[in-house]
């Protein structure tokens, strides 16, 4: 995106604003929906079957619309591998495995760190502008995430003695969602969100799968000993979290940029905690909405325009 088309937005930009935040409140509860599969499939089993129905719905989705698959070329099938390798198979396995190690909170805390990797990646790979106010702005991002995270319940950011390998886990995770962020530059433009997010996600599919069957991790039992609350939320994890959510920050992507589109990331934590105040009746307290202030401000800063850059008087 270049310098110029930077200074404008604004309001024009707000459709795409409303969609991250609607995107980023379904991610705030992806990590709970993730915690209480944990100790019910395995993990590359969980993956499996969120990314089989996140296919089905978007099958589903193309048929209703009646919009016909593309053609991509080989070029482009080599790209939608890449990103159906790191966004969704080795994404998932991070994420999966990851859950077991450490609880949500402390790996909300880390994904938190998404819009720096992915703002740095965009300078030192693109040579994307990023201005003192955009790097301000990913840094209160952070630190208001860490502040809402840590005030809900410090206890739950307790070390354990297996801690480590599930921050490294998670924090694979966020190199994971850095590629599928970055390198899908040239196809959102070509082939579109729908079609992009379509075909990664069939192409990820393929290989939890292949991987769960290598395993021999396809268990029909533990298929039939799931109870209502875990299907609910494989269905919450593969609609809304996946398909739904990857084609509006995948948009989003395509119309603003990775680096503005990913500081919205920082507002999961957020909205995870305004719906256990409204769903659960748990307390809000002032580090959590002074928290929740800085988050605010510092995705306004990341998403000011730029000033037009100021010609020199010929003398």
């Amino acid at each position: 995106m270049s310098s110029c088309e930077q200074t404008r937005g604004g309001a024009s930009d707000l459709p795409v604003y409303l969609t991250l935040c609607a995107v980023t409140m379904i991610w705030g509860g992806t990590f709970v929906a993730g915690r209480f599969l944990a100790g019910s499939l395995t993990p590359v089993f969980a993956a499996s079957l969120r990314f089989l129905l996140a296919s089905v719905a978007l099958l589903m989705f193309l048929w209703l619309a009646r919009i016909p698959l593309a053609r991509p070329s080989p070029r482009q099938w080599l790209q939608l591998a890449l990103l159906g390798f790191f966004g969704i198979f080795f994404y998932n396995l991070c994420f999966f495995y990851g859950l077991h190690y450490i609880n949500a909170s402390r790996a909300s805390l880390i994904v938190a760190l998404n819009p720096a990797v992915i703002g740095l990646a965009s300078w030192g790979l693109f040579k994307e502008r990023l201005g003192r106010a955009r790097v301000m702005g990913i840094a209160i991002c952070i630190a208001g995430a860490s502040l809402v995270i840590v005030s809900r319940n410090p206890q739950w950011l307790a070390v354990t003695a297996d801690a480590w390998i599930g921050d490294l886990l998670i924090f694979g995770c966020v190199l994971g969602w850095g590629v599928y962020s970055l390198f899908s530059r040239g196809l959102n433009q070509s082939l579109g969100p729908v079609q992009t997010v379509t075909f990664s996600i069939l192409l990820g599919t393929l290989m939890l799968w292949a991987l769960a069957v290598l395993r021999g991790e396809v268990s029909v039992a533990a298929l039939v000993e799931l109870g209502a609350p875990q299907w609910l939320s494989l269905l919450y994890l593969g609609v809304l979290g996946s398909a739904l959510a990857y084609i509006g920050y995948y948009h989003g992507i395509r119309k603003i940029g990775a680096t503005r589109s990913g500081v919205f990331i920082a507002l999961n934590p957020l909205t995870a905690v305004i719906l256990g105040a409204f769903l659960l009746g748990e307390r809000l307290t002032l580090p959590m909405c002074l928290g929740g202030g800085l988050i605010l401000g510092g995705i306004y800063l990341c998403n000011k325009p730029f000033a037009p850059t100021a010609k020199k008087r010929i003398l």
